[in-house]
């Protein structure tokens, strides 16, 4: 059994290719429901963002594992294996649980620290549970490295430094405004960035924001959507009397603000400033603007400073980040090497009280005259007994768990204490037991026969590395 993830991201691949392998929210469930079905596929999660498209595996073997996870991409996008290898990272073991932790935190993002990958990662894992797609090791990595993530983000506030250019407009204003309660603010533009932007400035103390756009429906969806109001560009003249903080970004490719038509309202102001940012590629905002009096004009070249200085503050962060990723997966690595010895550990136990038990009887059929002290005193002295030879045995199972020879060292110690029978059994209670959890945690209950292929592979192995895994996974 071993994890692995099949990744195509905006580290190696152009945004033309990225799209050509980015999953449908509609489309996800039947994805899931193939990739799950292919050969030596025992879980699977596919995360997909405009940034990345990552399919996640549990799989039997590693050269099939790799073999079917790229055939699945080949064949759901229609592509030659050819045309996306050279673009296609495949991560093993450690380095793909290493990955997905590093994904959720935000390290991998284009914006160190970001939390909004996190949030994606969630809802692909419980698509995914809602569906019987993913099992014991998925259910327990992702619910890990989902605790983990927000505690990271926590501890190390990562995500409270501004590293975006929105983020970075409104920083300045700050440093001339201090904040900017009581400024009317004026948002050229109806796009992401401005909406990030004027959500930046609510957060900063503005309450009067103006939206304007070329098209005035968006102007005033934008206005709904961040409780301002929208005006009409024929009413740029008295709206900029009143402005005191103007960004700007449109798409636009020729200049919204011009001199000629600006200074007229500039001697109007009668020396009150403005605070002009042009966050657009190309420029919003003509530059000769700037040599006004009392216009303070800044484009985006002007911001990279913050951006970056911040973005400095960020790779601290996310170096305390990594330090805790190393901690984390060891956590992970121990829970994983113990998985295969629980059904050990629960048949031997079964066993041992199981001759205490018929012990007891026979004493009990021996001496009939015990009265009610005396069973009990009997009973916890023999279980006593039990314990006490169990916890050795038990400590080296546990140990034999974290060793390369695992699974024959497990094998000789069912052997010599002859549990055949009782791990099986094990393995069927504890199969039930995690299939109740999931079925409790998923928000809706999948169809009754996805119910059925989960539990028809959950837990019925032979060997210990497919404790949990019983169906024919092989080529």
């Amino acid at each position: 059994m071993h994890i692995m993830v099949a990744s195509i991201d905006y580290k190696n691949a152009p945004v033309d290719l990225r799209e050509q392998f980015a999953f449908d929210d509609e489309d996800l469930p039947e994805a899931l429901r193939t990739l799950r079905e292919m050969k030596s596929i025992l879980e699977c999660t596919i995360v997909s963002t405009c940034n990345r498209t990552e399919v996640y595996a549990v799989v039997d073997q590693l050269h099939t594992g790799r073999h079917f996870m790229k055939k699945f991409l080949s064949q759901w996008f229609d592509a030659p294996a050819e045309s996306f290898s050279h673009v296609l990272n495949v991560r093993e073991k450690d380095d793909a649980i290493v990955h997905l932790m590093r994904v959720s935190t935000g390290l991998e993002s284009m914006v160190i620290g970001e939390t909004q990958i996190l949030g994606q990662v969630k809802a692909s894992f419980r698509t995914a549970q809602k569906l019987g797609a993913t099992g014991t090791v998925f259910n327990q990595l992702f619910r890990q490295v989902i605790t983990f993530a927000k505690r990271a983000h926590r501890e190390t506030e990562i995500n409270d430094t501004p590293a975006s250019v929105s983020y970075a407009a409104v920083e300045l204003g700050k440093q001339m405004f201090g904040d900017f309660t009581g400024k009317h603010v004026l948002i050229f533009g109806a796009g992401k960035m401005s909406e990030l932007t004027a959500k930046h400035l609510r957060a900063n103390g503005s309450e009067t924001i103006t939206v304007m756009n070329r098209t005035y429906e968006r102007a005033e969806e934008l206005a709904a959507h961040v409780k301002g109001q929208a005006r009409s560009l024929e009413a740029m003249e008295n709206v900029l009397l009143d402005t005191d903080v103007l960004i700007s970004s449109t798409g636009s490719d020729q200049y919204m603000l011009q001199q000629e038509n600006v200074e007229n309202i500039i001697k109007k102001r009668k020396g009150r400033p403005l605070f002009m940012v042009d966050i657009a590629v190309p420029r919003d905002i003509d530059p000769d603007l700037g040599k006004l009096e009392d216009v303070y004009l800044y484009d985006i070249d002007d911001l990279q400073g913050i951006v970056a200085a911040n973005m400095e503050e960020r790779k601290t962060a996310a170096t305390k980040i990594e330090a805790m990723v190393e901690k984390e997966i060891e956590v992970f690595k121990d829970w994983l090497h113990e998985l295969g010895v629980v059904p050990v550990i629960s048949a031997l136990r079964t066993k041992a009280l199981s001759i205490q038990s018929e012990t007891m009887n026979s004493i009990e059929r021996k001496i009939p005259d015990l009265d009610e002290r005396e069973r009990k005193v009997l009973r916890k002295h023999t279980k006593s007994i039990v314990n006490q030879l169990l916890k050795e045995p038990i400590t080296r199972a546990k140990e034999m768990a974290a060793e390369e020879n695992r699974e024959d060292a497990l094998a000789l110690f069912t052997e010599i204490f002859g549990l055949e029978e009782e791990v099986a059994e094990a393995k069927e209670a504890e199969a039930l037991k995690i299939l109740e959890e999931a079925q409790k945690e998923a928000q809706s209950e999948p169809e009754g026969t996805e119910h059925n292929q989960q539990a028809s592979f959950l837990f019925q192995g032979n060997s210990s590395d497919n404790f949990y895994y019983g169906r024919d996974a092989t080529v």
